[in-house]
C-alpha cells in the first residue's frame, strides 16, 4: 500500500530554494543559456543535414552529440525554469521518472560518444590516408548505435531499481532534479546494493572511455611531435584541435568541457551517495547538464571553416567571397 502511495505522488524539488537571492539570478542566467544551447546544437544538425560537405564521419557524431545535448538540456532545464519562476516546486512521479531515464541514458551514451569521437580523432590524425576505409558509414553506424544501446540500456536497468527504493512517505528531494544521487538520499533503507551496481557499472560506462580518449589523445600528440615540418604539424593539429579543447587538461582555461563533463560524472555516480556535498552536486549536475550542452556548438565549431561555409551556403551568401574580402 505504502509502495502504491509513493508510486503515485508528487515530489517537491527543493532546489535553491535555501538561497531565495539566488533565484532569480539563475533563472534569467539559465533561460540565456538554454535558449543559447537550444539554438547552437539545433544549428549543428541543421547545416550537418544539409549541406552534403559536412557528411562526414566526424559530423555524423557531432550531429549525436548536438542531439544528445538537447535530450539533457529539455529533460531539465524547463521544470527549473518553472520552478524557479514560481512558488510551487512540485514534478510528479511520472515526470520524475521521466527526467531520471534521461539523465542515465543521455549520460551513458554521451560518455562512450565522446571516445567514439575522440578515436574518430585519432584514426584522422595517426591513420590519414586509411582514414576513409576505416571509418566507413557502417562502422559510424555501429559505433554510434553502441553508444546509444548501451547508455539506453543502463538507464533501463538502474532507472526502476532507483525509483523501487522505499522512500517512507519522504517526498522532498535536495536538488533541482531528479537524479539518481538525490533520490537514493530521501531512501530509507539499504542503498548498498543500488550503489554498488552503480559504481559497477560506471566503470565501462564512465571510466573505460575515459581511458580511450586519454590513450587516443596520446598517440595523437606523439604522432604530431615526430611530424617534421611545420605545416605539417599544424594541418595534423587542426584536424582535431576542436576536439582536443575540450580534452586535455592545459586547456581548462579555454573550455575544457569533456574533461570537466568526465569529472562531474564521476564525482557524482562513483562514490555513495550519503557522502557528495548536496550543493556542490546541484552546480556539478547544472554544469554538465546546461554548461557543457552550451559551450559544445561552439568549442567544436568555432573556428571551423566547413560549418561556416554551410551557415553562409543556408543564408545565401558565397563564404568564399568572404573569405577573400577578409584577406
Amino acid at each position: 500500500m505504502e509502495r502504491n502511495n509513493e508510486s503515485s505522488g508528487n515530489f517537491i524539488l527543493l532546489g535553491f530554494s535555501d538561497q531565495p537571492k539566488l533565484g532569480m539570478v539563475l533563472f534569467f542566467t539559465n533561460m540565456v543559456f538554454y535558449f543559447l544551447a537550444i539554438t547552437g546544437n539545433s544549428s549543428i544538425i541543421f547545416l550537418s543535414l544539409v549541406d552534403p560537405r559536412l557528411h562526414t564521419p566526424m559530423y555524423f557524431f557531432l550531429c549525436n552529440l548536438s542531439l544528445l545535448d538537447l535530450c539533457y538540456t529539455s529533460s531539465s532545464i524547463p521544470q527549473m525554469l518553472v520552478n524557479l519562476w514560481g512558488p510551487q516546486k512540485t514534478i510528479t512521479y511520472i515526470g520524475c521518472v521521466i527526467q531520471l531515464f534521461a539523465f542515465l541514458s543521455v549520460g551513458g551514451i554521451e560518455c562512450i560518444l565522446l571516445s567514439v569521437m575522440a578515436y574518430d580523432r585519432f584514426v584522422a590524425v595517426c591513420k590519414p590516408l586509411h582514414y576513409m576505409t576505416i571509418m566507413h558509414p557502417q562502422l559510424c553506424l555501429r559505433l554510434a548505435a553502441c553508444a546509444w544501446v548501451t547508455g539506453i540500456a543502463n538507464s533501463i536497468l538502474m532507472s526502476p531499481l532507483t525509483m523501487s527504493l522505499e522512500r517512507c512517505g519522504h517526498h522532498h528531494i535536495n536538488h533541482f532534479v531528479c537524479e539518481m544521487p538525490a533520490i537514493i538520499r530521501i531512501s530509507c533503507v539499504d542503498t548498498r546494493r543500488v550503489e554498488g551496481l552503480a559504481f559497477f557499472l560506471a566503470i565501462p560506462i564512465v571510466l573505460v572511455p575515459l581511458t580511450i580518449i586519454l590513450v587516443s589523445y596520446g598517440y595523437i600528440v606523439a604522432t604530431v611531435l615526430r611530424i617534421q615540418s611545420a605545416a605539417g604539424k599544424r594541418k595534423a593539429f587542426n584536424t582535431c584541435s576542436s576536439h582536443m579543447i575540450v580534452v586535455i587538461p592545459l586547456c581548462i582555461l579555454r573550455g575544457n568541457v569533456v574533461s570537466l563533463f568526465y569529472s562531474t560524472i564521476i564525482y557524482m555516480y562513483m562514490q555513495p551517495g550519503n557522502v557528495a556535498s548536496q550543493d556542490q552536486g546541484k552546480f556539478l549536475t547544472l554544469f554538465y547538464c546546461l554548461v557543457t550542452p552550451t559551450l559544445n556548438p561552439f568549442i567544436y565549431t568555432l573556428r571551423n571553416k566547413d560549418v561556416k561555409g554551410a551557415m553562409w551556403k543556408v543564408l545565401g551568401k558565397d563564404h568564399s567571397l568572404s573569405d577573400a574580402r577578409g584577406h
